[in-house]
């Protein structure tokens, strides 16, 4: 029953029990084909098997994070360089030129959060955000994982130059997060992995509507009214029922520059789009079984010579036929997710954490610095009180339960798990400080501070687990 509902409520978790089915599917298809492998999959097993582990996202965060260290340090001006290069495309008198560095953070992470989008539409209508009852206490424990931060943030930098950091420390990194709830393996009961996935996909919510609200530019309105236009038409063509990804990659691309040239940050074009992909499925799973099982009785009928020969002109029709009831059976929104979070974790996700987690350690870190110190303690204390306090709230007021098999402390050392930035923590630094030391003062914090919540959050989790099934009752309220 727990796997079942994790399946259902977490789409990072979940994907582990379709990867494992589909890995014995491609096992038993290959056994089928050949008894001996082909050089090709001898060469590719190794990395099939490191994309199907849930931890190879943070390792790769992580790898890339140390790559961004190192060169900045030890590659003199080349790394500055590289990502200061700038990049340009124009036709006739349109130009749209921009740095290195600004399209990783302004074009590609566009799809991140486009992917980003596409979880949070799938969590609130099949997930654990799908009703109330399921959403309160994430909900409640991400409001308080956001305000707290940033209430600390503030009053320490309240009136100083870094007060605009204070969304820094609000951020939570799902990538990290989940690659060390994976690392720890059965010290986190199930349930609290499944809240802490929830609550930083509500966290995300939380970033987003941060980021259009409070660190856009002076808004153009003209090109902000382009932008609901093209909405218009998107949403137009989901109730008609258009279906093919290329008409809502067409009018996203319109939609993303509507918003470029807004003064709205552009990746929230990215969310905006993913909402108005169509959810439902084109054919019902009664009618996709009747159609299948006509299909592979005609086909079996018809595959009368054994071999690997190419296919009649009659078998090849029915392989059509049922590939095109495999995709009317899926609804667009999953199918674009699963087809785009491996380019968003393993290629968006690295690059942006290289063109942006460089940090100069030759002048030192500046961690006493008040915009250090406010992320430093947002991230570390604020992440862990907030989330415990207003998820306590919640349950203390009956708007939420506490799962059987999580206890209190669980609660706060998934907290602290939690105070892992990163990703977004930088990409918020970024708005609200463009250039200069603050900047990099604002690195040196949040890599520091995700540092020691990942290391307080594991020591924490494993920590608590003996306390998990018996005593855990003992701490509810």
């Amino acid at each position: 029953m727990e796997r079942r509902r994790l399946h259902r409520g977490s789409g990072h978790w979940g994907k582990r029990r379709v990867i494992e089915s589909h890995s014995t599917v491609t096992q038993s298809t290959q056994k089928v084909k050949s008894k001996e492998p082909r050089p090709i999959d001898i060469v590719l097993d190794p990395f099939l098997r490191f994309a199907s582990a849930q931890a190879s996202g943070g390792i790769l965060l992580l790898a890339a994070t140390v790559a961004a260290l190192i060169w900045a340090n030890l590659g003199g001006q080349s790394y500055h360089h590289l990502f200061e290069t700038r990049l340009g495309i124009s036709f006739g008198s349109f130009e749209l030129a921009k740095t290195l560095g600004h399209w990783i953070n302004d074009a590609l992470m566009v799809v991140f959060f486009f992917v980003v989008g596409l979880e949070i539409k799938r969590e609130l209508i099949i997930g654990e955000l799908s009703s109330p009852k399921k959403a309160a206490l994430p909900a409640a424990a991400a409001v308080g994982g956001m305000l707290a931060p940033a209430a600390i943030y503030l009053a320490i930098n309240f009136g100083k130059p870094g007060q605009a950091g204070w969304g820094v420390p609000m951020a939570t990194d799902i990538a990290f997060t989940i690659g060390v709830l994976t690392l720890l393996g059965k010290a986190v009961p199930l349930p609290l992995k499944v809240f802490i996935t929830a609550l930083a996909i509500v966290d995300d919510i939380g970033a987003v509507l941060v980021i259009a609200l409070f660190y856009s530019e002076d808004i153009g309105w003209g090109s902000l009214g382009i932008a609901g236009i093209v909405l218009v038409v998107l949403v137009a063509c989901n109730l008609l029922g258009v279906r093919h990804p290329l008409v809502y990659g067409i009018f996203g691309v319109g939609l993303w520059l509507a918003f470029l040239e807004s003064g709205i940050h552009s990746t929230i074009a990215g969310v905006i789009l993913a909402l108005t992909i169509p959810a439902s499925t084109g054919l019902a799973t009664k009618d996709v079984v009747k159609s299948g099982r006509f299909l592979m009785s005609e086909l079996e009928r018809k595959k009368t010579s054994p071999g690997l020969r190419p296919n009649t002109n009659e078998e090849q029709s029915i392989l059509e036929s049922l590939e095109e009831i495999s995709e009317a059976a899926q609804t667009p929104m999953q199918r674009l997710e699963h087809t785009l979070a491996p380019w968003s974790t393993f290629l968006i996700m690295p690059l942006f954490a290289l063109a942006n987690a460089g940090l100069d350690l030759g002048e030192g870190l500046a961690l006493a610095h008040p915009t250090s110190l406010g992320i430093i303690a947002g991230l570390c204390i604020g992440k862990p009180l907030g989330i415990t306090l207003l998820s306590w709230l919640a349950v203390r007021g009956g708007l939420a339960a506490l799962g059987g098999d999580v206890s209190w402390k669980q609660i706060f050392a998934g907290g602290c798990l939690a105070g892992i930035g990163f990703t977004m923590s930088l990409f918020i630094a970024n708005l609200a400080f463009p250039a200069g030391d603050l900047l990099e003062v604002s690195k040196a914090g949040i890599l520091f501070a995700s540092f020691l919540s990942a290391c307080f959050g594991a020591v924490l989790l494993r920590r608590f687990r003996a306390t998990a099934p018996g005593s855990a009752r003992g701490h509810h309220v």
